[in-house]
């Protein structure tokens, strides 16, 4: 059962907004949880589907902050999860569990980029373990309400992952931590994730996806110094966006991850990388960072990485 990685021609593009391609789609009575629902691209995909009559759950590390963005969002619901702490993962999931809901969409959009070195729980480098593992762990906790829903899973990735495979030497970044290669692995295992749960989650009804959302400055910036990113030209020293046709708003940002979690185009199909609302081409030999890389997509990889997560974070809906 697997998807081809080539475009399928949905008809939206990099200019697509998130009410564009849930135009038609009514997902009254629908539930997804929304990692990072409060704040950039993922505040926007909670404004579409709650537009679109879905009951959207926002799990924030801030809620403070969280209740104050959503305030005037109708069929929100706030609670609280940290995704660098295990524990936080493992409250937020027996609390929905409990309430005896499935779950129709997954959307994990949270994430942290291009931080200096940080370690949480047993020591593990920030950006694997928040990006990645806590993602990990709460799909495989929420399982029983995922696979009762026969849901969607989204994992958002980036172009990122061109810049680093999984080291599977020294994932942690032991020695000669680098930011971007860091960001770059845990990019690369959102879409090692998506591929393997897809494997592991098709008989049960549920399909996973990667994307890239495109270049959008939102508050995933907050590591980087303002001189970072005008030598990168992406601002003048004033703040100012240099080249605005190369970055997308939030609502454009929001599209590809709200199309993988909604979109009839997609039905019976799974495991792949998807950018600009379609399902993404390999990434060309010439090293442009466009389409998905080989490592990101190999399925002996992704299920080496499955079992890697699985014994770093204790937790495998599929064991045994």
């Amino acid at each position: 059962m697997t998807t081809a990685q080539h475009k399928i021609g949905s008809g939206f593009g990099a200019k697509s907004t998130a009410d564009d391609v849930l135009k038609g789609i009514d997902l009254t009575g629908r539930l997804a949880v929304v990692t990072g629902g409060y704040s950039g691209i993922g505040l926007e995909t909670t404004r579409a589907l709650t537009k679109a009559g879905a009951r959207v759950v926002v799990p924030a590390r801030r809620p403070d902050t969280a209740r104050e963005a959503v305030a005037g969002i109708d069929g929100v619901e706030l609670d609280e999860l940290d995704l660098g702490d295990l524990e936080s993962v493992r409250g937020f999931a027996d609390r929905f569990l409990a309430s005896g809901r499935t779950v129709d969409l997954v959307i994990d959009s949270a994430g942290i980029m291009a931080c200096p070195e940080t370690r949480v729980g047993p020591g593990w480098e920030a950006q694997f373990a928040t990006n990645h593992l806590g993602h990990f762990a709460l799909v495989n906790r929420l399982w029983p309400a995922i696979a009762a829903g026969g849901a969607r899973v989204v994992s958002v990735s980036s172009t990122g992952h061109h810049a680093s495979g999984i080291r599977w030497d020294d994932v942690h970044w032991s020695h000669d931590y680098d930011k971007w290669e860091a960001y770059g692995q845990a990019k690369t295992a959102n879409v090692l994730f998506a591929v393997h749960l897809d494997r592991l989650g098709a008989d049960h009804g549920v399909r996973a996806f990667a994307l890239h959302p495109g270049g959008i400055l939102t508050p995933l910036q907050r590591h980087l110094a303002t001189e970072e990113m005008v030598e990168r030209g992406w601002i003048d020293e004033d703040g100012t966006m240099l080249h605005p046709e190369l970055f997308k708003t939030p609502e454009q940002g929001a599209a590809t991850q709200v199309w993988a979690a909604t979109s009839p185009q997609l039905d019976g199909l799974g495991g792949v990388y998807l950018e600009d609302c379609d399902i993404a081409e390999p990434a060309p030999a010439d090293g442009e960072r466009v389409g998905v890389k080989e490592w990101a997509i190999d399925p002996e990889q992704a299920a080496r990485l499955w079992k890697l997560s699985a014994d770093l974070t204790g937790v495998d809906a599929f064991a045994g």
